[in-house]
């Protein structure tokens, strides 16, 4: 996960000083969906594993909203 993100940041300031090349604007496109699609994993898993107090003491896990 490291390397991806750090592959990320250097494509992002490359692209800021100099510009990319159409095989990195892609590989720059691919690595951002990928480590997009991985935090909204590890998101959905930490809020899977979340559970509410309410005032009266009763407990209830998050449901996932419609």
């Amino acid at each position: 996960m490291t390397d991806r993100l750090k592959r990320i940041n250097e494509l992002a300031a490359k692209a800021k000083a100099e510009g990319l090349t159409p095989e990195e604007k892609i590989e720059q496109d691919k690595l951002r969906q990928e480590y997009l699609q991985q935090f909204r994993a590890n998101f959905r898993g930490i809020l899977d594993n979340t559970s509410i107090k309410r005032p009266d003491g009763t407990v209830e896990a998050l449901k996932k909203k419609n």
